[in-house]
């Protein structure tokens, strides 16, 4: 079956159990976090050994996958040896692409959804990549590290907070890495961010804005082309919360030194009315569609508020059904000056002219980052500007040099844990709630991320 006949044939209960699978979202806002977990100690660090060349089993090959096949083809001690998603055609997209970059053509797993599993019961695999739909992140996570595997998975790595431990316990347990793909982490600007901070630039951090805006009301409603949109829409009809944090979170997280000498604390959350996804419906299938006429949980808007340990302040934005421009903000301020993303600027006192804002660009020739002063001629062409290209190399070189890699699964979880924090505290008339501490107390002696060469 191709992916636009299996859109078409998706029933309606079929579609509302697709972005709320096992997820139990009434109970979850009114019982409040589930803290009942196996661990107790501070988190047991580990660093896993260097690998000769990376074997990898890739698990989704739509969009995202695909534009990761490409990267990965590309990058030395990478190979793709199997590949595995529910369309056929998307399995030999994927071969084609590893077979013209000159590697053997990997085998495909496309029999139904829980095929990835033969993939991750293989003896020739060090590394189990997922780009599947939210729900899916865990399962194949999980079957990886059971087997033997490192798991990376793309965003966001959990929807619940159970999950978010299953992930933390099965890592330490097995002793494999559970990443993350924060590809945000990776952009240029941002990264020029944490160099000018880890210099001292900025000073004191104390305060950041992020978030992920972005107008996705037409890929909602793209029944008849993207399998996307059956999955995103119906987290949007049974979730009112921060659906999509890491994004924005995770830039700004690694300048606060989250897991690493601070720590979240607790979380307030707003959500806005419900409009947007109801206005565009009515304009696209008629004022008296089902979608026009759609109770949706999300509001449009949704503003958290995160405390740390160390009592600095983040605000993290959800805005997905809105006309508007995409940003993730990206705001940094610290006590010697502030820089943002979206727009691009920046205010250093005592070097920038008074109360004036200055290009971000102008610092470039100081305080680019030395991952992007050596790989972005590498990273051309690559999606998101190159950042993906940039995720992918640094985890492939961090397994095969044996060094951490720059995210971990103290960041998955502690990052993919807005979601239902902010679920919760909107459904609490916007109490405050407790982040869980997946680190149990690591968090204090760690040492922060640095500044990585290429």
């Amino acid at each position: 079956m191709s992916q636009n006949e299996y859109v078409r044939n998706v029933d309606r209960r079929d579609f509302l159990k697709l972005g709320a699978a096992g997820l139990g979202i009434a109970a979850i806002a009114a019982s409040g976090v589930r803290a009942a977990h196996a661990l107790t100690e501070p988190a047991q660090l580990f660093t896993a050994a260097k690998l000769p060349q990376v074997r990898i089993g890739y698990v989704g090959v739509g969009g995202m996958g695909t534009a990761h096949v490409h990267n990965l083809s590309r990058i030395k001690g990478a190979e793709i040896v199997a590949v595995c998603d529910l369309f056929e055609d998307r399995v030999k997209r994927a071969q084609k692409i590893v077979t013209e970059a000159g590697f053997p053509k990997p085998t495909g797993y496309s029999n139904g959804e829980s095929d990835f599993k033969n993939l991750c019961a293989r003896d020739d695999i060090d590394l189990v990549y997922t780009a599947t739909p939210w729900e899916w992140h865990v399962p194949v996570c999980i079957e990886a590290m059971e087997n033997g595997k490192h798991a990376a998975t793309e965003v966001p790595a959990a929807l619940t907070i159970d999950e978010c431990w299953q992930l933390v316990e099965t890592s330490e347990r097995t002793k494999r890495y559970c990443i993350m793909m924060e590809n945000c982490c990776y952009d240029r600007e941002e990264m020029m961010i944490l160099n000018m901070v880890r210099q001292g630039l900025l000073g004191e951090i104390i305060h950041a804005e992020c978030g992920y805006l972005h107008d996705l009301r037409a890929l909602k409603f793209d029944f008849e082309g993207k399998r996307e949109a059956l999955w995103r829409t119906a987290h949007s009809i049974k979730r009112n919360a921060n659906l999509y944090p890491t994004h924005g979170l995770g830039p700004v997280a690694q300048c606060m030194n989250i897991n690493r000498g601070d720590q979240f604390d607790y979380l307030v959350s707003v959500s806005s009315p419900s409009r947007g996804l109801n206005l565009y419906a009515e304009k696209k299938f008629g004022p008296y569609g089902e979608w026009a006429n759609m109770n949706y949980a999300l509001g449009d808007v949704n503003t958290s508020i995160i405390k740390t340990k160390l009592g600095k302040t983040i605000i993290v934005i959800h805005d997905c059904s809105s006309p508007r421009p995409y940003s993730r903000i990206n705001l940094v301020q610290g006590t010697k000056g502030i820089a943002r993303k979206w727009p691009n600027r920046i205010h250093i006192e005592d070097k920038s002219p008074a109360h004036a804002w200055e290009e971000l660009e102008i610092y470039f020739p100081q305080y680019e980052h030395p991952l992007w002063g050596a790989k972005a001629e590498e990273a051309r062409g690559a999606g998101h500007g190159g950042m993906d290209y940039i995720e992918d190399y640094r985890l492939i070189t961090a397994l095969i040099e044996g060094t951490p890699p720059d995210l971990d699964v103290y960041d998955a979880a502690a990052w993919s844990a807005v979601t239902e924090l902010s679920e919760i505290s909107v459904a609490n008339r916007s109490k405050t709630v407790d982040f869980p501490d997946f680190t149990r107390g690591a968090w204090k002696t760690r040492e922060p991320l640095g500044i990585i060469g290429g």
